[in-house]
């Protein structure tokens, strides 16, 4: 989730939620679920935690009620291992996935939140990512939002959570950096972790977010980082206090050294920002420039027109035995030249002190619009592997609907075309197939703010939000619980 502001309309007898988009990021956007529960209260029952095939994609969540902002994760000591995570939009905790068979099946677990604050308070989580660290440990991040009974918010918290189990379960967590009110608003952490076999950091674990709430400059981007397991954090500060502190998005990675990278979007620079640690996170350099860009926060093209599409940087390094070994890759969503929204990437071969210029992965098509990347490079094969959303197939005439695709570059120079197509129906989070209001998904949310990709020796998983079955209903779901799902799929 992010911080946005949103005109809120409120749908009644249908828990939906729609915004106008204003593109001034000063009121936290998962107001659409903080505003439910409030009115509605939280479901009681968890999750659905079997899988359902169809085709070749697979039904990861399989529940009651609209999920969104999906991430994924491997164990690269057990590849089969995979781990991922979505928002829940109608309940408390956030959502936690696992498989033993390389995505084939699926479990379902709810993520720990600690108890609420005050009389008659409440508390939800939001914001998911997952990493492995050498020892099968996954780590999820999240952060928690705590509110009261109408009111308001009372603060955010930071949440990491550990499974020693492939993310069965979570029964350790760590709560840290807390703050009351909306001021310096906790949001969209990513997390990291150091896998390296020859790192002096190794099993380090990293998380980078922002904390500036309608663009406080003593908020800024918090990265903190743990050497203890994910026991305790050590929390600093990474972009440039003296400036107006408007950031979003930011994602930490690794090197195969151990260094520590991060990037974000500077909302009031306009640009993919950047800036390294060569001593596993302890000290930063001055923040420099991936690349400018021409959206500065977000764009309500017509697929997310009602949230408005995020811009953000996903970012990986090579670390692999290769001839590329040590490059770094970041891609992110802007304007091309036809004036649609389109996937760029660039890369670096000296730690991030240059960069090559930005450059489309995608199929050279007009009047089609491609949102939310994720980018990730193979560890083994060197490989750089990338999925999106993509509104190439739509049929209503209005680039509505949305499939994910996937593209494939040796070297980040040139890429797999023509893109390959993942997801084998199609998402709809407009207008519902035509049906307005639309009877279960939650239109302030659609499809969250981003979605994930992990790829090891040769294989990428790629996970999105999907609402093929938005008109149909899971056994015991209510009525106006309709299936907005986690989706993945294989793609070798």
């Amino acid at each position: 989730m992010l911080i946005r502001t949103r005109l809120l309309v409120l749908f009644l007898g249908a828990a939906l939620f729609a915004y106008a988009q204003t593109n001034n990021p000063s009121t936290p956007v998962w107001w659409a679920k903080y505003q439910h529960l409030l009115a509605n209260g939280a479901n009681s029952g968890t999750g659905m935690s079997s899988s359902v095939m169809i085709g070749s994609n697979v039904d990861v969540s399989n529940e009651c009620g609209p999920q969104s902002e999906s991430y994924i994760t491997l164990n690269p000591s057990r590849p089969s291992s995979l781990a991922a995570g979505s928002n829940e939009i109608f309940r408390d905790p956030m959502r936690g996935y696992f498989s033993s068979d390389s995505g084939g099946t699926w479990g379902g677990v709810d993520l720990p939140l600690p108890a609420a604050q005050g009389a008659n308070g409440h508390r939800f989580g939001s914001d998911p990512s997952l990493a492995f660290d050498s020892q099968g440990n996954v780590f999820y991040s999240y952060i928690v939002v705590f509110f009261g009974n109408g009111n308001g918010i009372n603060g955010t918290e930071m949440a990491v959570a550990r499974s020693g189990d492939g993310g069965k379960t979570y029964p350790f967590v760590t709560f840290f950096s807390s703050f009351n009110g909306k001021d310096h608003f906790n949001d969209k952490p990513m997390i990291s972790a150091d896998t390296n076999a020859t790192s002096p950091f190794k099993d380090n674990v990293y998380v980078a977010w922002d904390a500036a709430s309608g663009g406080s400059s003593s908020g800024g981007l918090r990265f903190a980082r743990s050497t203890d397991h994910g026991a305790t954090f050590t929390v600093t500060r990474i972009d440039d206090p003296s400036g107006p502190g408007r950031v979003i998005a930011a994602v930490p990675f690794v090197g195969p050294s151990g260094e520590v990278y991060a990037a974000w979007n500077d909302i009031a620079a306009n640009t993919i920002a950047f800036n390294r640690s060569f001593d596993g996170g302890v000290t930063w350099g001055a923040p420099g420039v991936v690349a400018a860009k021409t959206i500065p926060f977000d764009i309500a093209i017509p697929a997310i027109s009602f949230r408005g599409a995020l811009i953000y940087p996903a970012c990986d390094t090579d670390r692999s035995n290769g001839p590329n070994r040590g490059r770094l890759y970041c891609s992110w969503a802007d304007l091309n030249a036809n004036g649609n929204t389109d996937i760029f990437t660039t890369f670096s071969d000296d730690r991030g002190t240059t960069w090559s210029k930005p450059k489309s992965v995608t199929d050279p098509l007009t009047g089609v619009d491609r949102f939310y990347q994720w980018l990730s490079v193979d560890p083994l094969t060197s490989h750089v592997n990338i999925s999106f959303y993509d509104t190439r197939n739509d049929t209503t005439g209005q680039r509505f609907m949305t499939n994910v695709y996937f593209t494939r570059s040796n070297d980040g120079i040139s890429w797999l075309s023509p893109n390959v197509r993942v997801s084998n129906a199609s998402s709809n989070e407009h207008d519902c197939n035509g049906l307005f209001p639309c009877p279960g998904i939650d239109y302030g949310n659609q499809y969250g703010d981003y979605q994930g990709l992990v790829s090891f020796n040769g294989i990428s998983h790629p996970v999105w939000t999907d609402s093929r079955n938005q008109q149909n209903f899971a056994p015991g779901c209510r009525t106006n619980l309709a299936m907005e799902e986690v989706f993945t799929a294989t793609v070798r």
